[in-house]
């Protein structure tokens, strides 16, 4: 059982997870499948989510990768056919399908003023659009049942933006925001057994934050990653598999009086005024 890991029995439990190759959603994935559930790894790197889905298997889990661009609703909804022929209808989404790209990230040599709209409407669409279309396929299915779960992905930008990344920042908070909408939206439309709710991961490597965070020469902290260091009471990054207590409580029995909620996950970061 890794670390942070609860003991929960999620038999039965069908969970979709966008961006479920990656790094912290790999690490979700895995963590699912040995709480019982069956996971459908949907991944617009395709040759990654099936090579995660091997992996399950080969460690007995139930697990399918389906690739899935989640911009293309057509795309989540045939992911989602795929998933209801192969495992049964999804009960649980974890909406990770994300980041932030460079193009859309001011430097000294180049301003707020000059940031390219495709860039920054790119990061957006894939933060906020990928959660909100995904929301749509699999809600529905979980409204015509009355029961679910839908766990988001948001981030500390969401709590207080940060610098140098308008547009990851923006997209976080209309994620934040989207949670409390579509909790009220689907308790009081479609069932009072249907949650959603985020998690706000404080500062754990990916490859999308990474050219921020170390220096691509020398292999060190940036300056950046020092200042997070710095404001950060756990004095390191998170672990990926910290993540994993938080997801498994809000996916069981334990937390079903939770709904709505944003959940950091941060080191005390969100607590720490840097005095």
């Amino acid at each position: 059982m890794g670390t942070g890991q609860l003991n929960v029995d999620l038999s039965g439990e069908v969970v979709a997870i966008t961006g479920g190759a990656g790094v912290l959603c790999g690490s979700m994935s895995r963590a699912l499948a040995a709480s019982g559930a069956a996971v459908a790894v949907l991944d617009v790197a395709e040759a990654a989510a099936i090579a995660l889905a091997d992996e399950i298997r080969s460690a007995g889990g139930t697990a399918i990768a389906v690739g899935c661009d989640v911009l293309q609703k057509e795309q989540i909804e045939r992911a989602a056919e795929a998933i209801v022929s192969e495992l049964g209808t999804p009960t649980a989404l974890i909406n990770g399908a994300g980041g932030n790209k460079a193009e859309a990230t001011t430097t000294p040599d180049m301003s707020f003023f000059d940031l390219p709209k495709e860039a920054v409407r790119w990061v957006f669409d894939l933060n906020f659009l990928g959660t909100f279309l995904a929301s749509q396929v699999f809600g529905k299915l979980m409204a015509e049942k009355g029961r679910g779960h839908i766990v988001n992905i948001s981030s500390m930008n969401a709590f207080r933006p940060l610098t140098r990344i308008p547009a990851y920042s923006a997209a976080k908070g209309a994620v934040s925001n989207f949670t409390q909408w579509l909790a009220v939206h689907m308790n009081r439309n479609y069932g009072l057994e249907i949650r959603v709710n985020a998690i706000a991961p404080g500062f754990f490597l990916t490859e999308q934050n990474r050219f921020l965070l170390i220096d691509k020469d020398s292999g060190e902290l940036t300056e950046r990653g020092k200042t997070i260091i710095d404001h950060t009471p756990a004095g390191r990054f998170g672990d990926p598999e910290e993540l994993i207590g938080t997801l498994l409580w809000l996916l069981s029995k334990s937390s079903k009086f939770v709904n709505g909620v944003v959940v950091p996950v941060d080191g005390g970061f969100s607590a720490f005024s840097g005095v």
